[in-house]
């Protein structure tokens, strides 16, 4: 394995919890929790208005500043997507109607479905997706780095789109379903009126008149949309609600007609009507053991001490005790629901302080060794029970407070050799990349090594989804054997729907979206 020594590149960035502590960062798992609306939960009109919470702001509309999360419940409706990621996690047309790939892989054509217009009413085409990839291209921010292998984008005619590649990426058509393919109007995304005034293409438009920044997100369905059946509801309100408690009491006062809410409320909704689906998996606990070539904190560069470390834990009394059974354990950083997990793996490192000890021992370390950590507000309940696994083995943590706002700078930096990070789950080919890509944003010093670059560049260059996923399994069986990474816990997500309102996922895909709610029959 080597570190290289040359500039950061732009990453793409995670869809990280919200910085929120105690019981609401259990309720971050979901992708969004209950809010007000004006359709009472138990109402037969219900179905005509969904409403939700969220527990995040929109930092923007433009184009180049989405942000993924709760937050693209709003921005998904407005925006159109050139693919969609389904219910199911597989790729669908979305904007574009078809995609092919040519020379080897380093060539995307995308077919443009005809017909399509923004909100202002000019007409979407090829022009239009053009200008919106090369700006976020161009333009810094948290979508930059996931185009970072796009070399250059043509539009040969109105319904067509070819973006060529530097090199294979097998990520991309995971990016274009999300905010990176978004199509933004070329009149406007630009101004920054597009910050709170978005021209989009999408199913909704933003209603202005009774949004207000900050506070509640009211969406009006578009008639003309072209999937509109997708989206069934006339009117969605999303209302920024940070406290799990006043979400639930939304859903009992029947204010709110769906919602995500701690597991300790479930008996009691459930006994008022509401109807319970659980989502075993939507945000992963990691503690990324960083620094694998060891070179600012050495023992790191030596996989007896990541092995010894990943069984310091017991995962198990992990899940019961700080999530009172809402996650599961877990072994490995990619998604249960995924076509790249592997239920075997999860035996590859049993609790055992013992042979923990002994291993450090091995490798030179009979005393252990101390390492400072950074401190996260949405981690700090976990601290302690992290601290007392480590310290059993001889791992003295030391946590060096960091402010949120400086939280993604502090990870990148490559300042920490090791650190405890909850992310949302994402499309396999996107954590593969952020976990064990060179200029992954979960690998902050750049590790290498020629075997699993062997085995990214085979997956990159598949572009028949079932071979891709056994190559990415076996990059997953590398990362697991190798100790990358010490994966403790996936957090689940309990989602409560009233009468007229169903939930339609199961955790194969974790994208915020309208479309995971339906009218129930």
């Amino acid at each position: 394995m080597r570190t290289p020594s040359r500039p950061c590149r732009p990453r793409r960035l995670p869809r990280t919890l919200a910085t929120s502590v105690g019981a609401a960062l259990l309720a971050t798992a979901a992708t969004a929790c209950a809010g007000g609306g004006d359709q009472a939960a138990g109402s037969s009109s219900g179905a005509k208005t969904l409403a939700l919470s969220i527990l995040g702001t929109p930092n923007s509309f433009a184009p180049t500043q989405l942000v993924r999360g709760q937050q693209a419940y709003v921005w998904k409706a407005i925006y159109d997507t050139l693919l969609i990621e389904d219910n199911n996690g597989q790729i669908k047309p979305g904007a574009a109607e078809s995609w092919k790939y040519s020379d080897g892989a380093r060539t995307l054509t995308l077919k443009l479905r005809g017909g399509m217009k923004f909100s202002s009413g000019a007409a979407v085409d090829a022009s239009a997706v053009k200008a919106t990839l090369d700006l976020m291209v161009k333009t810094p921010g948290p979508n930059q780095g996931s185009l970072a292998s796009v070399a250059s984008v043509e539009a040969p005619d109105a319904s067509t789109v070819v973006i060529k590649l530097r090199q294979p990426d097998g990520s991309l058509l995971s990016s274009l379903s999300s905010a990176s393919g978004v199509v933004g109007d070329p009149k406007t995304m630009t101004d920054k009126s597009a910050a709170l005034n978005p021209v989009g293409s999408g199913p909704y438009t933003l209603d202005k008149a009774q949004t207000v920044n900050g506070s509640v997100y009211v969406l009006k369905q578009r008639d003309d949309y072209w999937d509109k059946g997708a989206y069934p509801f006339q009117t969605v309100k999303l209302r920024v609600i940070s406290d799990p408690t006043a979400a639930a009491n939304a859903l009992k006062a029947g204010e709110s007609n769906a919602g995500s809410v701690d597991a300790s409320r479930l008996s009691q909704l459930e006994s008022s009507g509401f109807k319970v689906t659980k989502v075993g998996a939507t945000a992963g606990a990691n503690l990324v053991l960083a620094d694998r070539a060891g070179t600012k904190l050495k023992a790191l560069g030596d996989v007896r001490v990541r092995k010894a470390i990943n069984m310091a834990f017991d995962r198990d009394k992990l899940v019961q005790q700080m999530l009172r059974g809402g996650g599961v354990s877990t072994e490995q950083v990619f998604k249960p629901k995924g076509q790249v997990y592997d239920q075997a793996l999860n035996k590859t490192y049993a609790y055992d302080t013992k042979a923990a000890k002994q291993l450090l021992a091995e490798a030179g370390y009979p005393n252990g060794f101390s390492v400072k950590m950074p401190s996260f507000i949405y981690i700090k309940q976990f601290e302690p029970i992290i601290q007392q696994a480590l310290g059993d083995i001889g791992v003295k943590v030391t946590w060096e407070p960091v402010p949120p706002q400086q939280s993604g700078t502090a990870l990148l930096s490559g300042k920490y050799p090791m650190f405890l990070i909850m992310d949302g789950l994402d499309a396999d080919p996107v954590i593969a990349k952020a976990f064990y890509g060179e200029d992954g944003y979960r690998n902050p010093f750049h590790t290498t090594d020629p075997k699993l670059t062997d085995l990214l560049a085979q997956a990159d260059r598949q572009t028949d989804p079932v071979k891709a996923a056994a190559a990415y399994r076996k990059v997953n069986e590398f990362g697991v054997e190798q100790a990358w990474t010490a994966p403790l816990f996936f957090v689940g997500t309990q989602w409560v729907t009233g009468k007229g309102i169903t939930y339609l996922g199961d955790g194969s895909s974790t994208a915020a979206t309208i479309r995971q709610f339906g009218v129930a029959k």
